[in-house]
């Protein structure tokens, strides 16, 4: 078995610049799969690409990784990283540098470019977390579903059903049936993929703010 770990990274900005995210897919020989994908404000796509690349760094470190295969489809990045291109953007040298620094921890690392599609996973993520679902370091990774693919064709992964629990004896069966029904619905269908029970949350604090239903307390 291999003891090299592999690593796709991704960066996004809607806008250019504009709300940007960064991902990470850490595959690690006998391990589970990790993945980190979060937003880092306004930046360009570029930063974002460079963001990733770091926190990707950091984080197979922390893990103890020695030997490390990075994938990223931006060929700027990759290039700049294996000295075919300067650095001559300075809102990238301090995030370059930094990159540099966190390299020198691993025994080798090498960084290859490959095509968007074959990044699949990484800027599904990403995208994930500028609408809304971010993976956060440490947190447990969301389940998938086999056979669930989004319209690009890719994995998409689906929340297990979870009980709701609600005691209101003031409010109708029927009504409570709806909106578990409308939250289901809401995170099979919505433009944003939403657990069912953020859904819930989300619905009776419309309702309740709106005064046309109310939780206890």
């Amino acid at each position: 078995m291999s003891d090299t770990a592999t690593m796709h990274i991704d960066g996004a900005s809607r806008g250019n610049p504009g709300r940007a995210a960064y991902a990470i897919v850490l595959v690690r020989p006998g391990q589970p799969v990790i993945e980190e994908a979060d937003t880092i404000g306004t930046a360009s796509n570029n930063v974002a690409e460079y963001t990733a690349l770091v926190e990707g760094l950091s984080l197979a470190a922390e893990l103890g990784v020695k030997k490390l295969h990075v994938y990223s489809d931006s060929e700027l990045l990759v290039k700049q990283m294996n000295g075919e291109y300067k650095v001559k953007n300075e809102d990238l040298r301090e995030l370059y540098e930094e990159a540099c620094q966190l390299r020198k921890q691993f025994e080798k690392v090498t960084i290859t470019h490959v095509r968007r599609e074959q990044n699949k996973r990484a800027d599904q993520i990403g995208n994930d977390a500028l609408d809304g679902t971010p993976r956060k370091r440490g947190a447990p990774p969301i389940e998938e579903v086999p056979g669930t693919r989004d319209r690009d064709g890719a994995s998409r992964p689906t929340p297990r059903p979870v009980k709701t629990s609600v005691d209101d004896s003031n409010v109708r069966e029927d009504a409570i049936q709806c909106l578990a029904d409308a939250a289901k619905h809401w995170s099979a269908h919505g433009l944003v993929k939403l657990p069912p029970e953020a859904v819930w949350e989300q619905l009776w604090s419309i309702l309740d703010e709106a005064g046309v239903l109310k939780k206890k307390k």
